[in-house]
């Protein structure tokens, strides 16, 4: 078995920690891997959970954003693949060890499958944004798409290894010194689409992001997290940093990305007002993009 590690950023994440933790030993105990845990300012026991444990700890003072932590955890990495795996992740066997040996032999950056709390499997893989065929799931609904389409348009469900646009960092894995070569994330952007940065700046490099759906992990905080990101100002965050980072694709890929965000709010609030199930979150979705835009507008 490859050698690799283990980068996971906590903040006041001992819960999740522990999980990870106990999945790591229960699964890769036999050969246990370097695990890298940058505390980012927690008020819980994750820096002492961790310290227990036998990780190498990484102490900071305040929470400086998941990407800056993925960064300064990567500094301490020894062996030659890193997998970056968010604390609220959970082992289901060693297909881990399994993705970091793929990731030593390929210049790729490769993500896992990851299923919800329940066993369902989790929207982390996505096309490339700012294509004009975006437009078609925004103004069809999913399930009237035939199977073909729906596995091009949302890879996640697919059974076959896949070449995607990007995936959700809650686990990828790489060889260390392409992560290092890659950044590989942007310490200055907090929050929103870290992810999205890294594999559309790795695919300008020529770098690929590659799913393998045969090797699964649970992400247990994923669509929680999600959920509970419904404020104005999250929203607004988020419209905001994706047209960021879409922006350093090209205008045109912008405005493309821009038309097909726009048009999946407004079609899902219509639908959802229509079944008399609200539609107010796709509303204010809709209205964050816009206000995005306007503020770029006048920079």
């Amino acid at each position: 078995m490859i050698r690799f590690a283990i980068v996971t950023v906590t903040h006041d994440s001992e819960n999740d920690l522990r999980r990870l933790l106990d999945s790591i030993d229960r699964e890769l105990g036999h050969e246990r891997p370097q695990v890298v845990v940058v505390d980012s300012g927690s008020a819980d026991g994750s820096a002492a959970l961790a310290a227990e444990w036998g990780a190498d700890l990484v102490a900071l003072e305040q929470n400086v954003g998941f990407g800056a932590g993925c960064n300064l955890g990567i500094e301490r990495v020894t062996t030659p693949v890193t997998a970056l795996v968010n604390p609220d992740v959970e082992l289901l066997d060693a297909g881990l060890a399994e993705l970091a040996r793929r990731a030593e032999a390929d210049r790729a950056l490769l993500a896992p499958r990851l299923l919800n709390a329940d066993g369902s499997v989790q929207d982390s893989a996505h096309p490339p944004p700012g294509r004009v065929d975006a437009v078609v799931p925004a103004l069809i609904p999913r399930p009237l798409l035939t199977p073909q389409l729906r596995r091009r348009y949302e890879p996640w469900r697919t059974a076959q290894t896949t070449r995607v646009g990007w995936a959700i960092a809650a686990c990828l894995a790489a060889r260390t010194d392409l992560l290092r070569a890659l950044g590989p994330f942007d310490a200055s952007a907090f929050l929103f689409y870290e992810d999205m940065a890294l594999c559309l700046a790795a695919a300008r490099a020529g770098v690929p992001t590659v799913l393998y759906p045969d090797v699964a992990l649970r992400h247990v905080g994923g669509t929680s997290t999600r959920r509970a990101l419904t404020s104005a100002r999250d929203l607004a965050l988020r419209a905001a940093r994706r047209r960021e980072v879409v922006a350093r694709e090209g205008t045109l890929r912008l405005a493309l990305d821009d038309a097909a965000q726009a048009a999946t709010f407004a079609t899902r609030a219509a639908a959802r007002r229509i079944a008399r199930r609200g539609g107010a979150y796709e509303h204010a979705q809709l209205h964050a993009l816009r206000a995005a835009r306007r503020g770029q507008t006048r920079r």
